[in-house]
């Protein structure tokens, strides 16, 4: 079977297995914020409509130096892209026939794009339902790398690796001249992020990628941005088409920087129906990840595999995000996005008469 590769588009899902999609269903497989788009965007939105006769600005200059002030980091160590997904594909060309090392689990774009540029890929896999990382378990991975692959926080997973962990692997990644590609893309779902943006000055081999339709609720018009040493910014900036990025995109961004309210409101609601689902799926014996944001890994322990269930949650309307595209699940997970209150009661009702038709163990 050929399983659809990302989330969201359930109906590509429904159709793999064979299935007629509901009329009302819930996709709990975007992990996008559920707060929706923030007011800001929604109130300029008429404005930008007046600006989409002008080509963008080929290098999206106001919404760098934005950026560069909030971060306090050099304007030339940052590349403005269409989302986190073409960053990941410029970064892929410019180890084209290397050797890369991926974290796994992870998003399915580094092993894609690695996979299309002759990239020799070696496979470092965590384990779950800890799925814990530390140096010295990678570190036979790393002899020969030239590039390392890394999510923080995890996706699938949620789970946040310690920083001191992620500094020793930029340390000895360097001693190694391996490249690190940080993906932050859910990094502002966390309140008190630790940001890794100013070790770029002391580590060249450093590449940090972060996504902003995530947080903002924006895939539809596509904003990243990665940070790294100027002489890779300007390698990579070679590879990226002209007007890569959309005026919209670009004006939108620059709100969505302003907006740390809508950041915190976030954070705080997060934090709360996480806490939530969480206790109902311990009380009702499900296994989940360790996750500190938006989505999280689910298993039904007394499965074998999840396929039943999975099923059993596309026929009553909830579509999570199948596993069986990340190296090392399998299939032996589900991962959901938290989302309105209402939406996961939904979850949550399911859930129970699942475990009603399928009591726990003895």
């Amino acid at each position: 079977m050929i399983w659809p590769s990302h989330g969201s588009n359930p109906r590509y899902l429904y159709e793999a297995l064979g299935l007629t999609l509901p009329e009302k269903y819930i996709d709990y497989s975007a992990n996008i914020n559920p707060l929706g788009t923030p007011a800001s965007i929604k109130e300029k939105w008429m404005d930008f409509l007046a600006e989409i006769y002008v080509y963008p600005d080929p290098n999206a200059t106001c919404l760098k130096e934005k950026i560069a002030k909030k971060e306090q980091i050099p304007l030339e160590s940052i590349l403005i892209g269409n989302g986190g997904a073409e960053l990941i594909s410029l970064v892929a060309r410019i180890f084209a026939g290397k050797k890369v090392v991926i974290i796994e689990p992870a998003f399915s774009e580094y092993e894609k794009n690695c996979r299309i540029n002759q990239c020799e890929i070696i496979y470092h896999q965590l384990h779950g339902p800890g799925f814990e990382l530390n140096l010295a378990d990678l570190q036979s991975s790393l002899t020969g790398a030239d590039a390392l692959f890394i999510c923080n926080p995890n996706n699938p997973t949620g789970i946040q690796f310690p920083s001191s962990t992620i500094l020793s692997i930029i340390e000895e990644c360097d001693k190694q001249n391996c490249s690190v590609i940080l993906d932050e893309a859910f990094y502002d779902f966390l309140a008190g992020y630790e940001s890794f943006f100013p070790y770029i000055k002391k580590y060249s081999n450093l590449i940090i990628i972060r996504s902003m339709t995530k947080m903002f609720a924006i895939p539809g018009i596509r904003l990243g941005y990665l940070v790294a040493a100027p002489a890779v910014i300007q390698n990579l900036s070679e590879l990226q088409p002209h007007w890569s990025t959309n005026t919209i995109a670009l004006l939108a961004g620059e709100l969505c920087l302003e907006d740390e309210a809508f950041i915190k409101k976030t954070q705080d609601y997060i934090f709360q129906e996480r806490r939530r689902l969480f206790d109902f799926f311990q009380n009702h014996q499900f296994v989940v990840t360790a996750s500190d944001v938006n989505f999280y890994l689910l298993q039904d322990p007394y499965l074998k595999d999840q396929f039943d269930l999975f099923q059993f949650l596309l026929h009553n309307g909830v579509v999570p995000r199948h596993t069986f595209n990340f190296p090392g699940l399998e299939g032996r997970w589900l991962r959901f996005a938290i989302k309105s209150s209402e939406e996961n009661n939904r979850l949550l009702e399911v859930l129970a008469e699942w475990r009603m038709y399928h009591p726990l163990s003895s």
